[in-house]
């Protein structure tokens, strides 16, 4: 059943996909709500036969060792073993190789291998027909058994407490260390890796000391992970890892990936011992107390998501999220000598004040330097703006994502002037600071900007001081969306389409507006004539070829041009012949309006001269393109975003995408 999911949840998204179109703005209430049901009703089958298989597995065992009351930390450390080893292989080897279809199709068929050496096993051990009764047995252990219901119930509590906590934490780690560790989907996986590394290690010395009858007891677990839950706080300091990243960009990520271990190693001791403690090798009990472990793995996430990151930011979110482990060392201590007592209580005190007044997060260290911030948080991210004047800037989760800069207008300008006819309304993918926005409404046309984190949208009036004006344009809507499902949602047709895909160019679903997929989608929505324009950062040179082959493989005209500032590229594509407009052609196309906005920014008065600085360095596109055709993006293989193994050397990009394309 668990292989089956590999082909079943696709086709349960995409259903689910088409389902959710009908529900509004992707920050409505009614499309969180139904969301949240639709995912449940994908992914629980599967995921209740994962859960299961801890005691099926436990009840194996009793048959072959009715006295063996440690079964489930024992499955517990390979469990843990296996996820560790899956995050990497995924992250850093599948998916580059083989694509997301293909790399499912191998997860299925592993498990369908795990039920064939399962069907195996049960014939080995039994003859047809025959059941083997499966008896609770109520044998000493040298493990400590919680005698009374208080004890149990505590420990219950610590399981759902600790599951809660740790999970939350992941998921506001994974935002609050974006500044260092980056929008990599890399990132993402070695913060999973560390949480699994530690935990694998924590499980596996609790299984060396069972087997050494010398184990440590909760409260003296407790009391290491009460101070170790401050740590990632303390380390994330961005005055300190900004001196060390001058060093080593590795090593700052190294110690940000550490900072976790020590909490996670802690945690992967106390909840195998806590759920042996509770379940004494029955698969019934210990399956009830891995369950609520489980339960509180999956509510602190959601709490983390909707609750604490927008109300309270990253670091506050971790010092509430470490309250329950100083709440149990309270109840606890007494177990404790008085010495060892004494060291963790201050320790714990000086780490959580520490973690109030020490480290510096980004807003900390621009208002250090004078400058003017506005924080804004929600649901999706942590937005700051900052600056003055022509300085500003845009940071979502910590990464500069744009700046005042005139290739923002030149992205709007260009496609409209290049326009064969009167453009009558443009759809800016990807709004930013909304300077491509306000440069398409210079044009007095229907202009549409879609935006998928709100607070970067409430950030408008920040960077520009007519920003009140242009919203209450009754040409202008801003819509807070996904650009993709914007697009399947409307049925609306435009001249030009403007997409922006946040820096760095391999940030994480960036793909998804780079792909041959999103790219038939546009066709879809442009109108004779349309013009879409596609903005490339830089960066790896495959990378852009990748891009830049998947336009062209989706329109058959196409036209490129380096950034004002020599760097970047924007690149016009249409279903139609592109015009070959001289540069006093395009300035005689725009508007006194348009000319004067993009005017704005210039070292230039001269329109003219302005717009030849881009227009008479146009790129030939077919210079450009890397001679493998497989290089490209496309949704099952995004390029730009899983870059490990060709950026090591380990295989060539013709190679590698020659070998595996699913699409040569």
């Amino acid at each position: 059943m668990i292989g089956m999911s590999a082909f079943a949840v696709p086709l349960l998204f995409g259903a689910s996909e088409k389902m959710l179109l009908v529900t509004g703005d992707m920050d409505s209430l009614g499309y969180l709500a139904f969301s949240a049901v639709l995912l449940a009703f994908s992914i629980l089958p599967w995921c209740i036969c994962m859960g299961a298989t801890f005691p099926f597995m436990m009840a194996y065992v009793r048959e072959h060792d009715q006295h063996n009351n440690e079964s489930f930390s024992f499955l517990y450390v390979a469990n843990v073993l296996g996820a560790m080893i899956g995050t990497l292989a995924t992250a850093f080897v599948l998916v580059e190789l083989f694509g997301f279809s293909q790399t499912l199709g191998i997860a299925a068929a592993g498990n369908f291998s795990i039920a064939l050496i399962c069907g195996c096993l049960a014939r080995a051990a039994r003859k047809p027909g025959e059941l083997v009764a499966v008896q609770t047995i109520s044998s000493p252990s040298n493990i400590e058994p919680i005698q009374d219901t208080a004890r149990q119930s505590l420990g219950r509590w610590i399981l759902f407490s600790t599951g809660f906590a740790s999970m939350a934490m992941e998921v506001v780690w994974a935002r609050a260390f974006t500044p260092i560790l980056k929008t990599q989907v890399y990132s993402f996986a070695l913060i999973v890796f560390g949480y699994l590394a530690a935990t694998f290690f924590g499980s596996l010395l609790y299984r060396r000391s069972v087997r050494k009858n010398s184990l440590s007891n909760a409260a003296k677990l407790i009391s290491i992970a009460v101070v170790a839950a401050f740590l990632p706080i303390i380390v994330n300091d961005l005055s300190f890892l900004s001196r060390v990243a001058k060093l080593s960009g590795y090593l700052s990520s190294g110690l940000l990936i550490l900072s976790i271990t020590p909490l996670c190693a802690a945690l992967g001791y106390l909840t195998p011992s806590l759920i042996d403690q509770d379940g004494k090798g029955d698969p019934a009990r210990a399956g009830n107390a891995y369950a609520l472990n489980v339960l509180g793995c999956i509510l602190g996430p959601l709490f983390a998501s909707y609750v604490l990151l927008p109300w309270v930011g990253e670091r506050n979110a971790l010092i509430l999220l470490a309250l329950p482990f100083l709440a149990f060392y309270l109840v606890m201590s007494k177990a404790l000598s008085v010495g060892y007592r004494a060291v963790t209580a201050l320790l714990a005190v000086v780490a959580l004040v520490w973690s109030l007044v020490g480290p510096n997060d980004l807003g900390a260290c621009l208002t250090r330097m004078g400058c003017p911030i506005k924080v804004r948080r929600d649901y999706a991210a942590s937005v700051i703006a900052a600056g003055t004047n022509r300085n500003k800037r845009l940071f979502v989760n910590g990464i500069g994502v744009t700046e005042l800069t005139p290739e923002t207008k030149f992205m709007a300008h260009l496609p409209l002037a290049f326009h064969s006819g009167k453009p009558e309304s443009a759809l800016i993918i990807c709004f930013g600071m909304g300077t491509s926005f306000r440069s398409a409404l210079s044009w007095n046309v229907d202009t549409t900007a879609v935006e998928l984190v709100p607070s970067v949208k409430e950030s408008f009036g920040f960077f520009h001081k007519d920003a009140s004006a242009l919203e209450a344009n009754p040409k202008g809507h801003i819509v807070v969306d996904d650009g993709r499902r914007f697009l399947k949602r409307t049925s609306k047709m435009f001249d030009v389409i403007v997409t922006d895909p946040p820096p760095p160019v391999e940030a994480a679903g960036s793909s998804l507006l780079y792909s041959e997929e999103f790219y038939a989608l546009v066709k879809q929505h442009l109108k004779p004539n349309g013009i879409i324009q596609v903005w490339f950062p830089g960066g790896e040179t495959t990378i852009g070829q990748a891009i830049l082959r998947s336009l062209q493989e989706s329109f058959p005209y196409v036209q490129c041009f380096r950034g004002i500032k020599g760097h970047g590229a924007h690149m016009l594509a249409s279903m139609q012949p592109l015009q070959n407009l001289t540069t006093e052609q395009v300035a005689s196309a725009m508007p006194p309006v348009a000319a004067h906005d993009l005017l704005e920014w210039s070292d230039s008065p001269i329109l003219v001269e302005y717009l030849n600085q881009v227009l008479t360095r146009p790129v030939s596109t077919r210079n450009l393109l890397n001679n493998d055709p497989s290089i490209r993006v496309t949704d099952d293989q995004p390029y730009n975003e899983y870059f490990f193994l060709r950026r090591c050397r380990l295989f060539s990009p013709e190679s590698v995408t020659r070998r595996f394309s699913s699409n040569p």
